[in-house]
């Protein structure tokens, strides 16, 4: 199947694919593992400044392992789909229980890990152990979707499984230990750079004159998927409760649901609902602030801010404090290093 489509993908990235990125020429699995949770539905842009912190925090998957989740989600705050920090934090401790420190060598022993799936822990095996062994993220599917003329529905389980038996077909033969790392690299360089969604750059692309997609005039009609996720929308309200000193009220959300797991100003269902928990006193003193949308990958949630001033001293109702709504005041120079939602945390940021 496409002879010598591996090598000119070895040979393109080696002169004209990334290859200064921090977590690249590296074998150390931390290291490259690291950086594969993080981008995954990231842009590396975004992803630089987070996996520098990260290392500068938790150099080794030792010092992750013995972090609180908090410190940790805290680190990730701003990053999004935290459930992937907290499936790094899982992860880091299976290492350490499980396999004394050390990452396993296969990509079949680390999807047994929290939070590594398939082409994950390809991703891995290959950079850092030369496994033969393929990757099928978003890039790569569009890539080999266009080179095979590939026009099975991906929705279709079946048909996945296809695509990676057709991907497993195209990985090297020979020189595993430098050919993998540098071919599973360019797969993700030339989705990345050259074969885009939109407005491909076929004449850059060193795999033309084997690209079916190309040869038939449309490559842009893969890969195909019909199953589209339906956007939703939610209206929430947020009570920000501040003392004179700064310090803010913040709960602690639960571990599904909408920024599950991180600390929060508290969240009810109306404006109605948040003014009915308050006692009189509170509710005189109550200041709306602009709402605002805030755009997650699909749903769109419509926050309605309300501040309530609170004297020095003064305690928190009763009614916005029990064992499902764990909360306490944090100081200025505290809650920065709290896990945050990045729109709690740009409104207390405002005030700051």
């Amino acid at each position: 199947m496409l002879p010598g489509f591996s090598w000119e993908i070895v040979r393109w990235q080696e002169a004209h694919g990334r290859n200064s990125l921090p977590w690249q020429n590296t074998r150390d699995p931390y290291r490259v593992w690291l950086s594969e949770i993080m981008l995954q539905q990231t842009q590396v842009a975004t992803v630089l400044d987070y996996y520098a912190r990260f290392l500068l925090r938790f150099p080794t998957v030792k010092e992750l392992a013995a972090a609180g989740e908090d410190e940790v989600l805290g680190l990730w705050s701003g990053l999004g789909y935290y459930s992937r920090a907290r499936n790094l934090h899982r992860c880091a401790q299976d290492v350490m229980a499980l396999h004394g420190g050390q990452f396993p060598e296969t990509a079949e022993t680390l999807q047994t890990l929290p939070g590594i799936g398939r082409s994950t822990a390809a991703a891995i095996a290959s950079f850092c152990f030369g496994e033969r062994v393929a990757i099928l993220d978003g890039n790569v599917k569009r890539v080999l979707t266009r080179v095979l003329g590939f026009s099975a529905d991906l929705a279709q389980s079946a048909n996945e499984r296809a695509l990676w038996d057709n991907a497993a077909e195209l990985l090297p033969e020979q020189d595993l230990a430098e050919t993998m790392p540098r071919y599973t690299q360019g797969l993700m360089d030339l989705g990345a750079t050259i074969c885009v969604g939109r407005q491909p750059q076929c004449l850059l692309c060193p795999v033309q004159n084997l690209c079916q997609g190309f040869a038939a005039g449309d490559p842009g009609k893969y890969p195909v998927k019909t199953r589209k996720l339906k956007r939703s929308a939610q209206a929430l309200s947020l009570l920000w409760a501040k003392k004179p000193d700064g310090s803010v009220w913040l709960e602690k959300r639960p571990a599904r649901g909408v920024w599950g797991g991180l600390y929060c100003l508290p969240v009810f269902e109306s404006d109605d609902a948040l003014a009915a928990d308050l006692p009189s006193s509170l509710r005189e003193r109550l200041d709306p602030l602009p709402g605002f949308v805030h755009v997650l990958t699909h749903k769109d949630l419509h926050l309605s801010p309300w501040i309530a001033s609170f004297r020095t001293g003064q305690a928190m109702p009763k009614s916005l404090v029990s064992d499902e709504r764990p909360g306490a005041w944090f100081s200025p120079a505290e809650w920065p290093a709290l896990g945050l939602p990045a729109p709690i945390r740009k409104l207390l940021e405002r005030d700051a």
